[in-house]
This record gives C-alpha cells, structure tokens and sequence, in this order.
C-alpha cells in the first residue's frame, strides 16, 4: 500500500466530474488500499478518489471511534436513491481544505446503493455521521466541496486563505 498526497483547494482536479468504474479488479482494490491508507495516514474519515487525483467514482471511509479496531467501508459507484427530508447539522472538515471547518446542514438519513471492494451489489441505510460522510464524500464525486456550501464571502476567504498557504510552502 502507498500513501498518496491529497489535493486541496485551490485545484481544478477537485471541480472534476468523477467517472464511473466499470468493474471492480486488482487495479481498483489497490486504489481503494491505497486511499483507506492514505485517509488514516492524514488522518480523516473519508476520502474520495478525486481527492489524489483519480476521477473515479470511489470513497472510502472509517467512521469508528475506536483507533484500534478498524471498520474500513468502500463505496464504488454509489448512487443516494432516498434522502430524508429531516436534516441535521454537523462540523464538517476536509483533507482537500485542511484546518478549515464549518457547520453544515444535511439530510440526517439517506439509503445508498453501492459496489463493494469485492465488486458486490450493496444496499446500506445510512443514518447520522454516516450519513453526513457519504453526503460530504459523494460531493467530491460531483466536484463539489463542503465550503460550496457557505456564503460566497466565507467560501472566497477560505479559498484566498488556503492559496496563501499554497504560495508560501511553494516558496520555501
């Protein structure tokens, strides 16, 4: 397994429209080993392919609690077929836009329909956290970001911020 480097914002990559796999083989299980490694490494609780730069309809996440047991969830092609007009709010963060973080209101359940790393059918009712998770990763797969969500004013501070980073470490 490699750690990848994960993109952030300012990126164009990140804007992109994620396409569908065709099968799930040896090439997208290593992609898929590699991003859960990449995730816990950063660390976070998902991540998109899009997000180390491959525009494929992948996610990863582990939204356990416990750091020694492990509970590693793929998502190949995942389609949301029913979202629960109820939402809740949570803080949500993101590897592609590091130490920013921002309330954000969700549907608080939603029913996906999915691959899994063995290229088998899945249905999973997601509720909570994990529901939130799979709004936030499924986005990506669309190019959007969870700032996307805030007023243009704190969306472009972030941003403006964020390539400020960018500048100076490519400076030093």
């Amino acid at each position: 397994m490699t750690i990848k480097k994960i993109l952030t914002e300012p990126n164009m990559l990140l804007r992109k429209i994620s396409e569908s796999v065709e099968k799930v083989g040896v090439d997208e299980k290593k992609l898929m080993d590699d991003m859960l490694e990449t995730m816990y490494e950063a660390p976070g609780i998902g991540l998109a392919a899009i997000q180390i730069g491959v525009p494929k309809r992948i996610i990863v996440m582990d939204i356990g609690k416990d750091e020694n047991k492990k509970e590693p969830r793929y998502f190949v092609n995942p389609i949301i077929k029913n979202k629960n007009k109820e939402k809740s709010t949570y803080e949500e963060g993101c590897l592609s836009v590091p130490d920013q973080f921002a309330e954000i209101e969700r549907p608080n359940s939603c029913e996906v329909e999915y691959l899994d790393y063995n290229g088998k059918k899945q249905t999973l009712k997601a509720e909570g956290l994990l529901a939130t998770c799979i709004q936030h990763e499924m986005d990506h797969l669309e190019g959007v970001l969870f700032i996307d969500y805030l007023s243009k004013l704190k969306r472009s501070m972030i941003i403006k911020k964020l390539s400020k980073i960018k500048i100076n470490r490519e400076i030093l």
